[in-house]
């Protein structure tokens, strides 16, 4: 049931020429995802930025929805959802794979490694939303680091969290995922 389900959201995506299917997603938001992703903002560190994650489906496809106000005022400006691997990518990954639609605005995959130890330390790609869905893939060597005490590249077998993020400027936030892997 699982596989059918996975085959025709590929074929879904494959139909409209979106997605280029070769790489095996970690998470397709089915059986209870909310168990394995977390909502976080800028509340944490005193920002007044206002969102959530859901969990939904349409035409029995599940996808996670990140939606929400983003705002810079206090010094913050993210809402995110993330979630902690289990295991680690295998040493030849190149990169985050995706599949997105959203609201025509830009936003991020931010990754956590072993060697981001403090909170505001991570990994940072961004990526196009249009309202189709449409696959993105993110090579490491995209990610850009967020301070200089962090090693200038990511290393596949590092990587212990993603993060989908709205980021960095006021606006209204709206991003769905259907699919999240490595490639």
């Amino acid at each position: 049931m699982k596989f059918a389900k996975h085959l025709l959201i590929s074929a879904q995506f494959w139909l409209v020429g979106a997605v280029t299917l070769n790489a095996e997603p970690f998470e397709t938001f089915e059986n209870n995802p909310e168990t394995r992703w977390q909502y976080v903002a800028d509340t944490v560190m005193g920002g007044v930025s206002t969102g959530k994650v859901s969990f939904e489906q349409a035409s029995n496809a599940p996808f996670a929805r990140l939606e929400g106000q983003v705002s810079t005022a206090n010094n913050g400006g993210f809402i995110q959802f993330r979630h902690l691997l289990e295991t680690r990518a295998p040493s030849d990954t190149q990169g985050v794979r995706l599949v997105v639609r959203g609201n025509n605005q830009a936003y991020f995959i931010h990754l956590r490694t072993t060697g981001t130890l403090l909170p505001w330390q991570y990994y940072q790609a961004s990526f196009e939303t249009t309202g189709t869905w449409t696959e993105v893939r993110l090579p490491f060597s995209a990610f850009e680091r967020s301070g200089r005490l962090l090693r200038s590249t990511v290393s596949a077998g590092s990587v212990t969290s993603v993060g989908v993020v709205a980021f960095g400027r006021d606006h209204a936030a709206q991003v769905d995922v259907a699919e999240i892997g490595f490639f």
